[in-house]
């Protein structure tokens, strides 16, 4: 049976079937490797059981959390066509998501509330009963503590993301807070592989898919932005090629090359405040069109409500992820500074 039926490929046949609860099917390669269709969206591909596993990892990767962040799902559906092709083996267990098809379609963000706010059980909230986005995040949940179960190896969880606006910054990875963890030497090299230069380091742990992963399953987990969104076809993809490059290196199992300029150290930040929208009274003092690192200098007021505010402190902070169009509760950007973790060199 094929896993795609009439249409050409995984992505087309995402976006003919979103919303539709399609049974699982199972397929193998020339060459042995399984390939699975959990269900829409969503692929679970296993080598042999006889192929060397290199980097001892399994590996789950996301897109289209937010539907209309259309070039990493390009990205991912041009890796698995090269898969499919047999153009390269696979040598490491792979979850592949694509995460909100209804919206993929639509061309917009999400259809009824942010799939990305939903994860880390937050879909079990009175608020969100019976909603589709609700119902697709404890299913991805549920899809991905299988594949951890399954698969002991050591995990990485890269979601992928495209920025709503302009940023000083193009490509950036956010790291969820997990208490005493730091950022190993190999991510390091993953990211500067895959060209992203600035690392921003969470303060307390969330409701995103990066922070289900890491809390839960303890994956080495990243919220990556790449860019700017931009409908189908429209993307250039070859400012992605530094992703789709490293992840094709992952899933072939080989070593990481050595870092080369101007990709070869990482600019760090930590989030020092998360601003969330305090209802009808709250002020948000932050232009519409500013841009993801722009920065503020000490006693800038970034927002207030009739009891209280946030102002700068007494070194400059930038803001990131600035959007006040959000629900009472929700993040409506985050405020970071340099950060203090030094990031480990390679060894010998």
């Amino acid at each position: 049976m094929s896993l795609f039926g009439s249409h050409p490929d995984w992505l087309t046949h995402t976006l003919a079937n979103a919303g539709v609860a399609l049974p699982e099917i199972k397929t193998h390669l020339p060459d042995g490797t399984r390939i699975s269709r959990k269900a829409v969206g969503v692929l679970d591909i296993a080598p042999p059981a006889s192929r060397a596993n290199p980097n001892s990892e399994a590996i789950i990767v996301s897109a289209g959390v937010h539907g209309n962040e259309t070039a990493p799902i390009e990205v991912l559906n041009g890796l698995v066509n090269e898969l499919h092709a047999g153009e390269w083996r696979l040598s490491c267990p792979l979850l592949l998501i694509l995460g909100n098809p209804p919206a993929m379609v639509a061309g917009e963000r999400f259809m009824e509330v942010n799939l990305n706010r939903l994860f880390n059980g937050a879909h079990g909230r009175a608020e969100y009963s019976g909603l589709a986005e609700a119902q697709r995040a404890q299913f991805l949940e549920e899809a991905c503590r299988q594949f951890a179960m399954a698969n002991p190896q050591a995990l990485s969880h890269y979601d992928l993301h495209t920025a709503i606006r302009p940023s000083h910054r193009e490509r950036f990875a956010l790291y969820p807070f997990v208490e005493g963890r730091k950022v190993p030497v190999n991510e390091c090299d993953f990211l500067l592989e895959a060209e992203v230069e600035t690392l921003l380091l969470q303060h307390k742990a969330g409701t995103t898919f990066s922070s289900f992963s890491a809390s839960l399953l303890n994956a080495e987990s990243f919220t990556v932005e790449l860019g700017k969104v931009r409908p189908f076809g429209q993307n250039d993809l070859g400012r992605f090629s530094g992703i789709r490059d490293a992840l094709r290196r992952r899933f072939r199992g080989q070593p990481a090359p050595s870092r080369k300029p101007p990709f070869d150290h990482l600019t760090v930040f930590e989030v020092v405040h998360e601003i969330l929208n305090t209802g009808k009274h709250f002020r948000f003092h932050i232009p519409d069109d500013v841009a993801n690192f722009a920065e503020y200098q000490p006693g800038t007021v970034i927002w207030e409500d009739d009891e209280t505010s946030y102002r700068v402190g007494h070194s400059p902070e930038a803001i990131v992820f600035p959007n006040p169009e959000v629900p009472v509760g929700h993040r409506v950007g985050l405020m970071v500074r340099p950060g203090r973790f030094q990031v480990p060199e390679r060894g010998p």
